[in-house]
């Protein structure tokens, strides 16, 4: 196993537990989006405003496609739609590559969001109602690409080190 990729809906804690278990394995992690902003050196958020989302994608594909290919033990934490685009799901389970889906409920989604919508270019202008809708959209949209994954762990009503414990358990 050379590469660990945790895949999710936006907020779902992709980066925070792949930081934790890049510490618990002694391995690297990087996050997909803090990639794209270094290269592009401009917020998600700008990239989006500036550039548009086609050009969002783009970068993406191509960051991530570099990261699954290189000889590097890591562990990405991928931005909630990368699988979802350019074909990203057939990267998912290649050799020594082992697929996570974090999966939550969409009211576990709604209340994480609903305190961070300024920070999400995608969300950062709806009323809670729209926000609601708008996950469930979303979530049925993109589950064909999340089941993609090898694997998949429920974090609902989980803590960030039972989640990781799970992973751990999962891989060994």
């Amino acid at each position: 196993m050379q590469k660990i990729i945790l895949i999710g809906y936006m907020g779902v804690g992709k980066t925070t537990i792949a930081q934790l278990l890049a510490e618990k394995l002694n391995w690297g992690w990087v996050d997909l989006d803090k990639i794209i902003e270094e290269k592009v050196k401009l917020s998600i958020r700008e990239i989006f405003e500036k550039h548009g989302e086609i050009y969002f994608r783009k970068m993406e594909h191509e960051l991530f496609k570099q990261l699954v290919q290189n000889d590097k033990k890591i562990i990405i934490s991928t931005g909630g739609g990368t699988p979802c685009y350019a074909n990203n799901h057939l990267l998912l389970n290649g050799e020594g590559i082992e697929s996570i889906y974090l999966k939550a409920s969409i009211g576990t989604i709604f209340d994480r969001l609903k305190e961070a919508k300024s920070e999400r270019p995608l969300i950062a202008n709806q009323t809670e109602a729209e926000l609601k809708e708008f996950i469930a959209k979303n979530l049925f949209d993109r589950s064909y690409f999340y089941i993609q994954a090898a694997h998949k762990v429920d974090i609902d009503d989980k803590n960030l080190a039972t989640v990781v414990d799970e992973i751990f358990d999962l891989l060994h």
